[in-house]
């Protein structure tokens, strides 16, 4: 299900512990990491993708979570040119991802990537919030930094910065008098 602009409907998924830390997964025989994500089906609206993206790529089920909230727009991003499929139709570009945030209330040993028949992650481990933008492939990071600044304003630990300064290159440009990079 592509959108008349070329943006495929998905959700994605920020799963965090009592401290804050969030679930970082790492795909299958790759060193790639990432939250877990993925398409919303015809029939679907964003929560049933999202608990069926949970389960299909984390074992998790509904009751093993808690939603704490989600994005209130869909957040975008485009997919570098090497990556779109020229010769499918409608033709994708990106994705557009409504995000979730929640909580594991159950035994971290509920998570199992040897439920679904295509497992997508062959490791997880927690990490600081903030973590992920420096990990994540350079084309999510963006979308990534939207939706965590958006919804990490709900987690109410101390420890956890509600702000990402210091955790993207666009940081480290240097600001001039007049305020710009």
């Amino acid at each position: 299900m592509i959108d008349s602009k070329g943006y495929r409907p998905n959700v994605g998924i920020i799963l965090c512990n009592d401290e804050g830390r969030v679930f970082w997964a790492k795909r299958m025989g790759m060193n790639s990491w990432q939250f877990p994500q993925g398409g919303i089906n015809d029939n679907e609206d964003p929560e049933t993708a999202m608990y069926r993206e949970l389960w299909e790529e984390t074992g998790l089920q509904k009751q093993h979570v808690e939603v704490l909230g989600r994005t209130r727009y869909w957040l975008r991003y485009q997919l570098p040119e090497r990556y779109i499929r020229k010769n499918s139709l409608p033709l994708c570009i990106g994705q557009k991802q409504i995000w979730f945030m929640l909580r594991l209330v159950s035994h971290e040993s509920n998570v199992r990537f040897d439920l679904s028949p295509k497992p997508e992650f062959d490791s997880w481990r927690w990490v600081d919030y903030w973590e992920p933008l420096k990990d994540v492939v350079y084309f999510k990071r963006k979308v990534y930094q939207k939706a965590m600044s958006e919804l990490g304003c709900i987690l109410t630990i101390d420890s956890v910065p509600v702000k990402a300064e210091g955790f993207l290159a666009i940081d480290k440009i240097p600001v001039g008098q007049d305020g710009k990079r």
